[in-house]
């Protein structure tokens, strides 16, 4: 047998956690002492133990914790909660590390505020595109919003375009409508410009109609990283007296896995000011 203070070294726990989880029922000695009030552990204890805590860090309260147990739960069963937690932390620490880069963009961006854009701002027309595409509905047009939608849709184009063994004629364009069941909601459109031969199948194909007169500029890095290089525009939209006609479409220019390594174009289409 272990005295209280092995039993803590073995099972990597403290002894004042040992003697909570005896005083709630949870984890009782084999054995204590009468005269001395010393608590003794087997190692076969060492199992429950390990149950405790493992349940303990999936979220369940010691109360639930000892209900679990004394209805026997079976290591398979463990295991699942196990990986199931395990996928929400991961998700958990994925959204944390997105909103931490949300973050930083928006300190950029109040850290130039008053400053003129240096970045290569360039208008042009744009010509009109004969696109396969998708469409679904984000909530915002926050980044955060917005990545988790056009995303899926661009990997779902693609297979469906090459299931149907099309070829795409160009770079990838998203761009975006207010949903029409307001809001706030945006309708996101992802599309691949195609040939006049393409039919529409799973995906359906539009014409979208060229744009006069443009700002454009070319975003460096993550989508999630988008808002300094678009304020940078609407600031200098603004101090050049035009005014922007609706959401800016975006141009894949280089989308390799590294995602630090995108090239976008945004393309915001503008009218003289008045």
């Amino acid at each position: 047998m272990f005295t209280i203070g092995e039993f803590a070294k073995h099972g990597r726990v403290s002894v004042r956690m040992l003697r909570h989880y005896d005083a709630i029922g949870l984890l009782r000695p084999v054995h204590t002492d009468p005269t001395s009030s010393y608590r003794y552990y087997e190692a076969g204890q060492l199992a429950r133990l390990n149950r405790v805590i493992a349940l303990k860090d999936l979220g369940f309260s010691l109360h639930q914790v000892k209900a679990l147990l004394d209805d026997d739960i079976g290591t398979e069963e463990l295991r699942g909660m196990l990986r199931l937690r395990r996928a929400e932390l991961e998700s958990a620490v994925a959204e944390a590390v997105a909103r931490l880069a949300q973050v930083e963009a928006r300190l950029r961006t109040i850290e130039n505020e008053g400053r003129m854009p240096t970045e290569d701002i360039v208008i042009k027309s744009l010509p009109p595109l004969r696109l396969a595409e998708l469409s679904a509905t984000a909530a915002s047009f926050e980044p955060q919003n917005i990545g988790p939608v056009v995303g899926p849709l661009f990997e779902r184009l693609c297979g469906l375009l090459d299931a149907a063994g099309v070829t795409p004629t160009g770079p990838g364009l998203a761009y975006y409508e207010d949903a029409p069941e307001g809001g706030g909601a945006i309708t996101v459109h992802a599309g691949l410009p195609v040939g006049a031969q393409v039919g529409g199948g799973d995906f359906q194909i539009v014409q979208l109609p060229g744009v006069e007169r443009a700002a454009t500029v070319v975003h460096r890095g993550p989508m999630d990283d988008v808002v300094p290089t678009a304020q940078a525009l609407a600031r200098w939209t603004d101090a050049h007296g035009y005014r922007t006609t609706g959401y800016p479409r975006e141009v894949s220019l280089h989308c390799p896995e590294d995602r630090t390594q995108w090239v976008t174009e945004l393309q915001d289409p503008i009218v003289a000011g008045g």
